[in-house]
């Protein structure tokens, strides 16, 4: 049976393609209205046209996450449309380039926490406030990575940044657990996205090693971490929180 989340508003950044549009699109399957966001405004309308060509309902909203004043407008956007939030995926984030410690650039640090630790910080930040606001419960679910659970060389920047999700991610679980405030995370493998796509187009060995790492055998399927997400955000996961859930085959078990 699938977990429902029918009647909840639910935020997806990073919507417009990957894993962000295949969880958008779950929600809307299962109940939810959501709200789209992201920097590439073509890929979350073409989203928001397929939840919307299936029956769903969802709006889209430009946000760059690493930017305090585009999260608050966000938010104020899907209040403004729908009168409250109910549930987040702070989902939008970026891979950087591959290089060793001592050879990554300041310049592909700070991206990296900008985007992918501040982003889902300022997420947070301004989601949290609007629970608060509405007196309501909320769940909130993070992309972090199984790089934020393990180490993964040459790219230390990214493994800070994912690191620090799934610590943020406990922090705001444990500070808000009485207030019913659930915070996980999802610490995906790898998955066929277009992310990773480019990775194996430019470095083909970069498939076969990721599936060396997966005891499952294969890559997963942005859908199988989009119903992770959903489940985590819907009332069959009442008493989870504070969880980074891996998300990967089996990687991590070995």
């Amino acid at each position: 049976m699938s977990s429902s989340v029918t009647g909840k508003v639910a935020i997806v950044t990073g919507a417009a393609s990957g894993i962000g549009a295949a969880a958008a699109e779950i929600f809307a399957e299962r109940g939810a209205r959501v709200v789209c966001s992201d920097i590439e405004e073509n890929g979350g309308n073409e989203t928001v046209e397929r939840i919307r060509s299936a029956g769903g309902e969802a709006i889209f909203h430009r946000c760059d996450v690493a930017d305090p004043e585009q999260v608050q407008r966000l938010i104020n956007a899907a209040v403004g449309t729908y009168g409250h939030i109910d549930a987040a995926f702070n989902n939008a984030g970026v891979e950087g380039e591959a290089a060793t410690t001592p050879n990554c650039s300041i310049e592909n640090f700070d991206l990296n926490i900008d985007v992918n630790l501040k982003g889902v910080f300022l997420c947070m930040k301004y989601q949290i406030n609007q629970f608060l606001k509405q007196g309501t419960s909320g769940a909130i679910v993070n992309t972090a990575s199984v790089a934020g659970l393990v180490a993964a060389k040459g790219v230390p920047a990214y493994v800070a940044a994912k690191h620090g999700v799934v610590g943020l991610t406990k922090t705001a679980a444990v500070e808000f657990a009485k207030k019913n405030i659930r915070v996980n995370a999802v610490c995906p493998g790898g998955i066929r996205t277009q992310m990773l796509q480019r990775a194996i187009d430019e470095k083909p060995w970069v498939e076969k090693q990721m599936l060396k790492l997966q005891p499952i055998g294969r890559l997963g399927d942005p859908k199988e971490v989009g119903r992770v997400v959903v489940f985590l955000c819907s009332d069959d996961a009442s008493f989870v929180t504070g969880h980074a859930m891996p998300v990967d085959g089996g990687c991590v078990a070995i």
